[in-house]
């Protein structure tokens, strides 16, 4: 029986919220739960608060940990708590870091989760910045359109493309460092093989010799960051660990996994 099926039967003494922060390319605008799959029903049913980071789909990190600065501020404006958990997949992870740096938000945030976020870099963005074509006015143009068509109010995939580059990333976390008041962990999947998500093929193969090990988008190397670090078992994707597909994937219910992570929240008090 999986977690979802006695979610209704258990419940899980979680202390505060939870804010979940997407990546790019993803959007929970009105309240759309698509880009978290059953996850955040799950939660609710096992009485767990739970709060969109509502941030845009290709913001850079300022206007989005503005953004989310926000919703943390709901988040504590409706519950009456003092702090939220912040669950942050791909780049929403270093919005997270961003936001409680930026805004000294220690104090706010009791715990951040990253799930598959580039800490290092982007082995991807790095081959993309590189090319000629990625820099000429057209190309950006391009881009621009492409960003106003998910909605966000500050769209700018070129500057997010930089930002991303494994030499942006060194900088960042030579900067933005870890506030001790915050309990961080990183956690990462990796795909088996290149047609365990067909959609990333040409990526995995590319990261495959770039780094190694990757979810077809992060490499293992770059999700890897902090001093508590775990791998989520699974030849799982990195669109997968969503819960997109609504389905187990390599023998893993997605919801469960993020119940696994918010029990181990409440156990150290968060």
């Amino acid at each position: 029986m999986s977690v979802r099926e006695t979610a209704r039967q258990e419940h899980i003494p979680l202390a505060y919220p939870v804010v979940f922060v997407h990546g790019v390319g993803a959007h929970d605008r009105a309240g759309g739960r698509k880009a978290w799959g059953r996850i955040p029903e799950t939660l609710a049913r096992m009485g767990v608060r739970v709060f969109l980071g509502n941030t845009d789909s290709w913001g850079d990190f300022e206007s989005n940990a503005a953004v989310l600065k926000k919703t943390v501020e709901k988040a504590l404006a409706e519950t009456g708590k003092e702090k939220v958990n912040i669950i942050g997949h791909s780049k929403g992870g270093l919005d997270s870091r961003y936001l409680i740096w930026k805004y000294g938000f220690g104090g706010k945030v009791a715990s951040l989760t990253t799930v598959c976020t580039p800490h290092h870099g982007s082995e991807i963005a790095d081959m993309l910045y590189n090319q000629k074509i990625t820099h000429t006015k057209f190309a950006k143009s391009v881009l621009a359109a492409y960003g106003a068509l998910y909605g966000d109010a500050n769209p700018d995939l070129y500057t997010v493309n930089h930002l991303l580059t494994t030499a942006k990333m060194k900088a960042f976390n030579g900067s933005v460092i870890p506030d001790g008041r915050v309990f961080y962990q990183s956690l990462y999947v990796t795909m088996d093989h290149a047609l365990d998500d067909i959609r990333f093929f040409f990526w995995y193969l590319f990261l495959k010799r770039a780094r190694g090990k990757s979810d077809g988008v992060v490499s293992e190397y770059s999700a890897r960051w902090g001093d508590n670090i775990a791998q989520i078992e699974g030849g799982i994707s990195h669109s997968e660990i969503l819960d997109v597909k609504r389905k187990k994937i390599s023998g893993v219910d997605i919801p469960d996994v993020y119940v696994k992570i918010v029990k181990g929240l409440s156990e150290r008090g968060f």
